[in-house]
């Protein structure tokens, strides 16, 4: 520990050691409280008067400040409370932020709702100050003392110990909640308890606009918990997007499967080929004679989300999925020569001078490959 060896008395001039010594032994205690769970425990809890000379000669009486040693271990510049620098908890009493902390949460949304737009009421459970001592924490005219945890600064030095080193962390008080003062307890409000602040149920709105995406922030401006002397934070929620079994959305974009059977593919149709968000459904009419293809995208225009702050809407993108018939889909030998008759004729044989007949599987998956496959397209010029 640094400041053990800065004091150790044999490297101090002899008219100095009298004092390193006593200021070694300090360093060397409060080196064993960090080493120690159960001691560290105890001075993060309750600071100091943890080791008052009231526990006898294992406590750390006569005067020593574990705060300045502190200071010594993790350098000077170190004002109040073990390192503490001014306006968070200094010598000039304990600093509030003026604004409380934001609260944040998750808010899960049905592509539905978002494209419909959504406003639900809930209710909120939070912190205000209590109206019956106005956030004092105390009955009329009781005067408060210096919290003996924090020393009256509001805020506390947690230790965390990272691998070899040990690293201070600064903490809300939880006994005075931040204040730096308590009440002895017949003097605290009957109300709080003197914690300053009860737990009050609100009814609230949150609305979700046409066309929110996913990680938009609806924010409930002052409706997060109060403290005293502090304005509220905001409520926060992030929109979080429920996938959807149908769509996939795109920014104001959509897409979603076309299953049409292989005869529509091939005669065309008119019909319903789907129900959209808002609960309409989407009549498409494919005309004979065009032929839709695997994987083929059809792009209807305005059919998307709809775009904040605007009339206008993204575009859907439906992608053909053709369905093939079952095997053994005919038993008539008849009909498979009629329907050979009415499709296109395949290309010429392709002639080759020695022939084999091979055997082969109908259910291989190509993720079963164990070199990449490479398709190569040659151009031959006969010119």
């Amino acid at each position: 520990m640094q400041a053990a060896l800065q004091h150790h008395p044999d490297k101090v001039p002899e008219d100095q050691r009298e004092a390193s010594e006593v200021k070694f032994k300090q360093a060397k205690q409060a080196s064993d409280i960090l080493q120690d769970d159960e001691k560290r425990h105890l001075y993060d809890t309750h600071g100091m008067s943890a080791f008052d000379g009231s526990r006898g000669p294992g406590g750390m009486g006569g005067g020593v400040d574990l705060d300045d040693i502190l200071a010594q271990m993790f350098g000077g510049g170190m004002g109040g409370m073990g390192g503490m620098p001014h306006g968070f908890g200094g010598h000039d009493g304990p600093q509030k932020p003026s604004r409380g902390a934001d609260d944040q949460q998750k808010y899960e949304v049905s592509l539905e709702d978002l494209y419909k737009g959504k406003t639900a009421k809930f209710v909120s459970t939070k912190n205000v100050t209590c109206s019956h001592c106005k956030g004092t924490g105390g009955k009329e005219k009781a005067k408060p003392q210096n919290c003996d945890r924090c020393k009256g600064q509001g805020v506390t030095i947690g230790l965390r110990q990272m691998g070899p080193m040990v690293t201070q962390e600064r903490m809300i008080c939880d006994n005075c909640s931040g204040s730096g003062k308590v009440f002895k307890e017949k003097e605290r409000c009957k109300k709080c308890k003197g914690k300053r602040v009860t737990s009050e149920k609100k009814q609230l709105e949150i609305y979700v606009p046409r066309g929110a995406q996913q990680g938009e922030r609806i924010v409930l401006e002052g409706e997060a918990d109060q403290a005293p002397d502090q304005t509220p934070g905001d409520l926060v929620f992030t929109v979080i997007e429920i996938e959807h079994d149908v769509f996939q959305r795109a920014g104001n974009d959509l897409s979603a499967e076309l299953d049409i059977t292989l005869a529509e593919a091939l005669t065309g149709f008119s019909r319903v080929v789907l129900k959209h968000l808002d609960g309409r459904g989407i009549h498409l009419n494919h005309p004979k004679g065009k032929v839709l293809q695997p994987g083929q995208v059809l792009k209807v225009a305005g059919e998307g989300m709809p775009i904040k702050k605007s009339d206008g809407k993204g575009d859907l993108y439906l992608v053909v999925n053709i369905q093939f018939p079952e095997d053994n889909w005919n038993s008539d030998d008849a009909t498979y020569d009629t329907l050979k008759k009415l499709l296109p004729e395949p290309e010429p044989p392709i002639e080759a001078g020695e022939v084999d007949e091979v055997e082969y599987d109908s259910d291989a998956d190509i993720e079963d490959v164990s070199h990449p496959v490479v398709i190569l397209s040659v151009y031959i010029n006969t010119s």
